[in-house]
């Protein structure tokens, strides 16, 4: 077991301290499974930033932990992420996450004691940090709101910033109605149904004012006749500025 643990990732490269443990910067795709038999499966603790993780369902073999950190990896959705009820802090900072509303959703499912969650840096996250041409504070302020209201309510801190009472209240009322949603060219990439996903959207692009009828310009209803009432001007202010030449 020593002799896997060895071959499958770079145990120089890992730090144990007591029950936290860091392994960070080595391209890792996946966690390797020699880290559990190393660091024990009862590591509070785990630092798993700057690899190239695309999958973290190993960590389901750390039955205790409470603090996980996968900033700066190549994480495009949350699907691997196992039920950790135990967990209190995730940190996902700077990945590839592009749709926020199925990330939020996924946590606020797995984690149900979850205290504090930072998404920063992720395209489908609209903070100004990494957009700042295309997203506004009030963008990011609607994503609060939305996460606020997605999220267990154990959450006190999201993206570094304690959530406050005002924004708790704020949420309750109008939380589920601040998803935002972003354009994208090609929905089909990551929704089945984008009917499903983004109605709104579609009805806004959909929708027009004109009847949905379509006559023959001959075709027409008006009608014109004489009217036995005649306008003079009369009481009003306006023609009084008006001369004879100017008629």
């Amino acid at each position: 077991m020593a002799e896997r643990s060895q071959r499958d990732f770079n145990r120089s490269a890992l730090t144990v301290r007591g029950r936290r443990a860091w392994y960070t910067g080595q391209r890792a795709e996946k966690i390797p499974e020699g880290l559990v038999g190393v660091v024990g499966n009862d590591c509070m603790g785990l630092d798993l930033s700057y690899n190239e993780l695309t999958s973290i369902s190993a960590v389901k073999y750390f039955q205790s932990l409470q603090e996980l950190i996968l900033d700066n990896n190549k994480l495009r959705d949350l699907r691997t992420l196992p039920y950790m009820p135990t967990l209190t802090t995730l940190s996902l900072n700077n990945n590839k996450i592009t749709d926020i509303d199925i990330a939020l959703k996924r946590i606020q499912e797995c984690c149900p004691n979850v205290v504090y969650i930072s998404l920063l840096g992720n395209p489908g996250c609209p903070d100004q940090l990494t957009n700042p041409t295309s997203t506004d504070d009030e963008d990011y302020n609607r994503y609060r709101l939305y996460a606020i209201y997605v999220l267990p309510p154990t959450l006190r801190f999201l993206d570094s910033r304690f959530i406050t009472r005002q924004e708790r209240n704020d949420a309750e009322r109008r939380g589920k109605y601040s998803r935002t949603v972003k354009f994208v060219p090609e929905l089909s990439k990551f929704v089945q149904n984008p009917m499903d996903k983004f109605d709104d959207y579609f009805f806004n692009i959909n929708y027009t004012p004109l009847p949905t009828s379509i006559r023959d310009p001959l075709d027409h209803k008006g009608a014109f006749g004489k009217c036995k009432h005649r306008y003079s001007g009369k009481n009003s202010e306006g023609n009084r500025f008006i001369s004879n030449n100017d008629l």
